[in-house]
């Protein structure tokens, strides 16, 4: 693991970022993927601009975002961040350059996403409105990688430690292909892709898939981080073996992982102080692992935040890394991380701190 040429599927860019296929299509992305989700609320439009242009003079050519976004979810910020990203398309004429990725929402209560206040679910209707309306303020006519955000069924995700059961129906894995089916075959779609998914979820729809002949799975959007391996367990086995890459969302464990929340300190205009949505990273042990890979990257003198990119960058099973920034110093300092160089001293140091607490923030 030397560097990232090591990976099976790299090649280099000419900016020097590494290019990965996008499952088993003919696209390559970067192994870096810029996340959008602040643009719209932490991050004004002009930001989030200056951050797309620098992304991709750095050879980025993988966006990231959903119909959610602005994060957190409110009615006020639905769709603001695709918009963000359409007018920038539409200013600099760079659509074509970009691997775009958005999501439709999975199943929830929140009334603002539907006409008339509907429950969201996967279901033809709902897609055909959500597909329409992320053109629109995507200012595209297509969308490279359409990814279901959370999955129609309920399971247990977003921090869940024990198994529970659901029997709630749910709209067929069959239905939601199918509908997805239409727009891949109409052309506004090229690829999907599967978000917050389980292993069983993710080889239903590759079943799916392959019976009926419709576009099968090219990528899984889980969280993955050195708190949070449970991906290894299971899905990144799928990932080899059927070519369905991880993209890595939360590589940075919501900040955790780059010390800014240590020792309790809490840093005005970060996430946990203007939200309160951390607690996925707070569980017990959790800060003594935090500080044992913060030990590791002091010793290493490297930057926090480039130990735990690289660390994910350079899984086999990984497509790219979605990293996510309010500042231009942040974004600069992610970019700058893809290019660290990767031993087998270190990966058995991260090992050694992962063994001692093994994914204590699923």
């Amino acid at each position: 693991m030397a560097s990232v040429a090591s990976h099976p599927t790299s090649v280099q860019s000419s900016a020097g970022m590494a290019r990965r296929p996008l499952g088993r299509s003919d696209l390559m992305v970067s192994s870096c993927c810029l996340g959008t989700m602040t643009y719209g609320k932490q991050n004004t439009e002009a930001e989030g601009h200056e951050q797309m242009d620098y992304a991709v003079s750095q050879g980025v050519n993988f966006f990231d975002t959903a119909e959610l976004y602005a994060i957190p979810p409110e009615p006020e910020t639905y769709g603001r961040t695709e918009e963000i990203i359409g007018n920038w398309f539409a200013k600099t004429g760079r659509r074509q350059e970009i691997v775009l990725a958005t999501k439709i929402v999975g199943r929830s209560g929140m009334p603002w996403f539907r006409p008339e206040g509907a429950e969201t679910r996967l279901n033809r209707q709902q897609i055909d409105y959500a597909v329409e309306n992320s053109l629109k303020r995507l200012k595209t006519d297509y969308i490279d990688l359409y990814q279901l955000h959370w999955p129609d069924r309920r399971v247990n995700l977003f921090g869940g430690q024990t198994f529970r059961n659901f029997t709630d129906p749910y709209i067929a894995f069959e239905d939601t292909l199918e509908a997805l089916n239409r727009h891949v075959e109409a052309g506004r779609v090229r690829h999907i892709g599967v978000s917050n998914e389980t292993p069983w979820g993710v080889m239903q729809f590759l079943r799916v898939a392959e019976k009926r002949g419709w576009p099968r799975l090219a990528s899984i959007q889980n969280a993955y981080n050195m708190l949070n391996r449970v991906f290894e367990h299971g899905l990144a086995e799928i990932a080899m073996q059927e070519q369905v890459g991880l993209l890595a969302y939360s590589p940075l464990a919501q900040g955790y992982l780059t010390g800014k929340y240590q020792g309790g300190a809490l840093p005005p205009n970060s996430r946990k102080a203007l939200f309160q949505r951390l607690t996925r990273y707070e569980t017990f042990n959790a800060d003594r692992a935090i500080d044992d890979y913060l030990a590791l990257a002091a010793e290493m003198k490297v930057p926090p935040v480039h130990l735990a990119l690289r660390f994910c960058d350079t899984r086999p099973f990984m497509t790219s890394t979605i990293i996510g920034a309010t500042t231009m110093d942040q974004l600069k300092t992610a970019i700058g991380a893809f290019s660290l160089p990767w031993s087998d001293e270190v990966e058995k140091a991260v090992n050694a701190v992962h063994q001692r607490y093994p994914n204590l923030c699923p």
